[in-house]
């Protein structure tokens, strides 16, 4: 009886295991400095969590001061998870192209470098072609005047970045960088996406 019961309360546990797995998914976007963008995104709701990291490089585990030499490969990025009942990955690509220059290659502001550099890395069949598909319409479009150039890769190994660049906004938001840099796209976030913001 005991090992009946041990079975049912294993099963049970796994099948809520499985439904939770199956609640949220993964995005990676590289857009430029992380410090900018992650705030963006911890915003949306039905975001459960925003990990800045680096990804797309041939160096394992590097360092802030490795990937800022543009030497690694790596791209400077955003590991976001979400629940796709809440959030889907179509808003997650419009949130991604209109918060920064996708026509840039391997710059965003004054920040050089292909660590800089817009590029979305899928995870799935389906992600890829969204990515693919909407970059195409922009293009036909000519929705941003210039060509975009945002790279669509399939997801490498990412290597989670340094505390210190954890929540770097909601840490550092009264610092000069956040009020100049921060301040301004959370502003615009503000005004384009205010019905997908958490309250």
């Amino acid at each position: 009886m005991k090992k009946i019961i041990f079975i049912l309360f294993s099963l049970l546990t796994l099948n809520q295991v499985n439904a939770q797995g199956k609640k949220t998914e993964k995005a990676t976007f590289g857009m430029g400095c992380f410090w900018c963008t992650e705030a963006i995104f911890q915003r949306l709701k039905g975001v459960t969590s925003v990990k800045s990291g680096y990804e797309g490089g041939a160096l394992s585990n590097p360092t802030y001061e490795e990937v800022c030499t543009g030497a690694t490969g790596h791209a400077e990025v955003l590991e976001i998870n979400y629940n796709p009942q809440v959030i889907t990955y179509e808003e997650l690509l419009e949130v991604f192209w209109k918060s920064h220059d996708p026509t840039t290659l391997n710059r965003q502001g004054a920040d050089t470098g292909t660590q800089y550099r817009s590029v979305i890395f899928y995870h799935n069949a389906t992600q890829k072609a969204l990515a693919e598909k909407y970059k195409a319409e922009l293009n036909n479009t000519n929705a941003f005047g210039k060509k975009v150039v945002t790279a669509i890769e399939q997801a490498k190994p990412f290597y989670v970045a340094e505390n210190y660049h954890q929540d770097y906004y909601l840490k550092n938001g009264s610092e000069p960088y956040c009020r100049l840099v921060i301040l301004p796209k959370m502003q615009k976030l503000e005004k384009v996406f205010k019905d997908k913001l958490k309250n």
